[in-house]
């Protein structure tokens, strides 16, 4: 608890202290940062500490925390006591507020108010159901507790790589990093620390969405007049409340999968032989229900399913396992605090911006050799920022969050200069440049990060079923759609021309690009392509002649994304679209000033792109298939259509009158059951209906004291001994292994070979796995010298897993080596 409340004081400070500089810097939002300013000021402080720790300018430990916060205090102060005017005069009252800050927060005391209570909500609610799980047992758990441990116990930068000894982590660390900075400045251990974080990632990505919306909401309602027969107001009031739609489309409101399993936990449409369930074709409700029937599923971690949905299948029907479509509330319920977690908050981050840039903010002129970039250097400055932040928090995200500031961009200069092929300039100049300084700006973590990308991988085999595009989106997917018949019932200016032929051309790349780059792998690289047809029995013709077949099967979906991306592309290459103005009521007259918002088409837009690409195309890596290149695009765009879809919702209750008013209504209420079953029994489920096996708490080593005492004592020891490599029985993934590692911050030989794989080349890891079965095993000792002086090991631990994975003989140890703990069946040897 008391944990707790430090990290909710020391965020909130945090804010507060970055406040006056996202005033200034976010001129055109009418919320000036303030909802992401936790966000903001994270991101700058982790930027300030991470740099100069990796240019050995401070040291990381509580001197450089303080010195990367005293440094992120002095630019908000400047800011605060110079008091500037936002950069261009474009905006009134009603957009930035008083010219101060002070006046601003008096003026705005209901909203200030609503967004805390919301951000406090979020983070006791998400701690109070990780106090109910807090175990780091488990899929990537142990993983992640490894990064914030190594980070921790690292004196400088690249922190080192526990799982690997002598090497620095090769991997997108930057939120391991914020969360050390978090636990080390208020004295939280990392078996901690790894559960507050996830409550805070939830906590900002909920404010922070909420603050998206109400921007979007405030700037929509300002730019009509108020009418006795209006539903919202202008004064901001509506947009205060219904502005929480979006935290609960983003965080709460989950797909289909888990109304299904109550369904089918009831029996329902189920008959014997083939039926609706046979047909879905998702792996458990295939089966029959269990007896008797009931309500609340009750098969073991049922709610797992709700993250498989897609189900690809080879040509020869045989399963190529599951494919991963994560959303955000299964991400907080499994409790891994992976990177598209930990970057959440921040890609909303990049949404704000690039709604402030569409909103005008940010203009002025930097002059580059090629052309003139229309816009503020500080601007600039702050998109490197965010951008190069993104590739080293989740490096996929840099995709969304790149696109949609730079089309947002240039929808501004469209509307200042008009269409041609001038905006194609503008957009490279901004791209380009923007690009470079953000790789120099993160230089440090670029030349140590080996990636495992491989190039684009056509995608023949493996389009998305409709019904499980649908089960996994349908949540989503009715607000916009309803968003966009609107639309199109009030008689909105809309460009169909243009809105087919762009969605066509796009079209026609994807599938140009998949073909171009089967037949150049064909010819150039026949040793990747014909082992694929040949486990498929069929020559190039014929597989592409059934992957066609197979693809008309499954129109349905490639037929839902057509219609969403049709539409709205036709709305948004309308060409006179001069301001960001709001939807008429459908009772009202339209005319050609009506305009639908820019920038909640280009969210359905980008996002519908997300989930059509890796239909045709995916990510060459370890994982082989589209797993991982469909897990990280559906993430994506799970953040873009989820506020599309809170927008979507808000507007239309607000516009629309008498039965269309109803049939929405009934609607969205039917879209809350549907979404909103998944996280109610989920998380019961989950949390063993919140009887914690081992009482309430954040800290996972509390359980690991109570299930293992001798263990405890010997790694509690062990954190209080002198640094050094620890040698512990090495095994397979999302297990035990390594775990003396994880919960120490000491190196070990090696922890889970195959992430190490992944994270860079295993010639790297070489012999290490079997060195260390020959150090435990081995009665030579002059062998065990050689392998401990080879890899430098200090410790060797011997515990209940290396006895049970290893014959061990101790007696060599007994001779050559300080006994230095003993404690039931755990010794520890240290190396003089």
């Amino acid at each position: 608890m008391f944990s707790f409340i430090l990290w909710y004081l020391l965020s909130t400070l945090l804010g507060w202290l970055t406040f006056p500089l996202a005033y200034q810097l976010f001129p055109a939002l009418k919320d000036r940062g303030y909802t992401l300013s936790r966000a903001f000021g994270l991101l700058i402080w982790g930027y300030v500490f991470w740099l100069l720790a990796s240019l050995g300018i401070a040291q990381n430990d509580i001197g450089g925390l303080l010195l990367g916060l005293v440094i992120l205090a002095g630019l908000s102060a400047w800011t605060f006591f110079s008091d500037h005017r936002p950069q261009t005069t474009d905006f009134d009252d009603r957009v930035h507020g008083q010219s101060s800050i002070v006046e601003w927060v008096k003026g705005n005391k209901r909203f200030i108010i609503t967004a805390e209570i919301l951000f406090f909500v979020a983070f006791a609610f998400m701690a109070f159901v990780r106090a109910g799980n807090p175990e780091i047992l488990g899929t990537e758990k142990p993983m992640e507790l490894m990064m914030i441990h190594g980070i921790m116990n690292s004196p400088t930068f690249p922190p080192r790589d526990l799982w690997l000894s002598g090497y620095s982590i090769s991997y997108y660390y930057f939120g391991y990093v914020m969360t050390s900075m978090l636990a080390m400045l208020t004295g939280t251990p990392a078996t901690a620390a790894f559960n507050l974080m996830i409550s805070l990632i939830f906590a900002m990505s909920a404010v922070g969405a909420y603050g998206i919306l109400y921007n979007l909401l405030s700037k929509t309602l300002d730019h009509r007049p108020q009418t006795a027969e209006d539903h919202g107001t202008v004064n901001g009031q509506s947009s205060t409340v219904t502005a929480l739609l979006a935290p609960l489309f983003l965080l709460l409101v989950s797909n289909v999968e888990g109304f299904l399993e109550v369904l089918h936990r009831r029996g329902w449409f189920w008959t014997n032989g083939n039926n609706f369930w046979t047909w879905l074709d998702l792996p458990e409700l295939r089966d029959a229900p269990t007896q008797p029937l009931g309500w609340i599923p009750d098969r073991f971690w049922w709610w797992w399913r709700a993250s498989r949905v897609v189900q690809d299948y080879e040509l020869t029907g045989a399963f190529t396992g599951d494919t991963i479509d994560e959303f955000p509330f299964f991400s907080y319920l499994l409790g891994d605090l992976h990177p598209h977690v930990l970057s959440m908050p921040f890609v909303l981050l990049a949404v704000a911006i690039a709604l402030n840039i569409f909103l005008g903010g940010w203009k002025g002129k930097i002059n580059l050799y090629f052309g003139e970039l229309h816009i503020s250097k500080t601007g600039f400055a702050v998109i490197a920022l965010m951008l190069g932040g993104l590739a080293f928090l989740n490096t996929w995200d840099i995709l969304v969050a790149g696109a949609l500031i730079v089309f947002s961009y240039a929808l501004t200069r469209i509307r200042e200069s008009g269409w041609g092929w001038g905006r194609i300039e503008d957009i490279l100049l901004l791209a380009i440049p923007v690009g470079i300084v953000a790789y120099v700006m993160y230089l440090p973590f670029f030349i140590g990060f080996d990636s495992q990308a491989g190039g684009l991988v056509p995608n023949f085999m493996f389009p998305t079923r409709g019904a499980h595009l649908w089960v996994m989106w349908g949540t989503l997917f009715v607000p916009v759609f309803a968003f966009l018949v609107h639309l199109l019932r009030t008689k909105t200016p809309a460009n169909w021309r243009a809105g087919i032929w762009t969605t066509l051309t796009l079209l026609f790349v994807l599938l140009a690009a998949m073909f171009a780059i089967g037949l150049l792998a064909l010819r150039f690289r026949p040793e990747l392509v014909v082992p694929i047809l040949e486990s498929q029995g069929r020559d190039a013709g014929t597989f592409i002649v059934d992957s066609f077949a197979r693809r008309l099967s499954y129109i349905g979906s490639l037929i839902t994304l057509l219609a969403l991306l049709i539409p709205a592309l036709s709305f948004l290459l309308h060409r006179n679209h001069e301001s960001f103005d709001a939807l008429p009521p459908a009772d009202e007259p339209s005319t050609v000033n009506h305009q639908p918002p820019m920038f909640v088409l280009l969210l359905i837009t980008l996002g519908t792109l997300l989930i059509l690409g890796p239909d045709f195309l995916y990510l060459r890596d370890n994982f082989g298939w589209r797993i991982n290149t469909v897990f990280k695009f559906y993430y994506q765009a799970w953040i873009l259509l989820s506020l599309a879809a809170a927008f979507a919702t808000a507007m239309l209750f607000m516009k629309l009158r008498g039965t269309a008013k109803v049939i929405f209504n009934i609607v969205f209420a039917f879209i809350l059951v549907v979404g909103l079953a998944y996280p109610t029994l989920g998380i019961f489920n989950k949390t063993n209906n919140f009887k914690p096996p081992f009482g309430f708490t954040l800290d996972d080593f509390d359980r690991v004291e109570i299930e293992n005492p001798d263990e405890a004592a010997a790694i509690l020891w062990l954190r209080s001994a002198p640094d050094g490599v620890v040698a512990e029985a090495v095994g397979g993934a999302y297990s035990s292994y390594a775990r003396i590692a994880n919960y120490t911050g000491l190196p070990t030989v090696l922890g889970w070979d195959n992430h190490e794989g992944q994270w860079r080349d295993y010639l790297l890891i070489g012999n290490r796995r079997q060195d260390i079965e020959t150090l435990y095993t081995t009665p030579d000792g002059f062998t065990a010298q050689e392998i401990v002086a080879r890899y430098n090991i200090r410790y060797i631990f011997i515990g209940g897993l290396e006895r049970s994975t290893y014959a061990v003989d101790e007696g060599k140890f007994n001779s050559l080596y300080r006994l230095v703990f003993q404690q039931g069946n755990v010794t520890i040897y240290e190396v003089p």
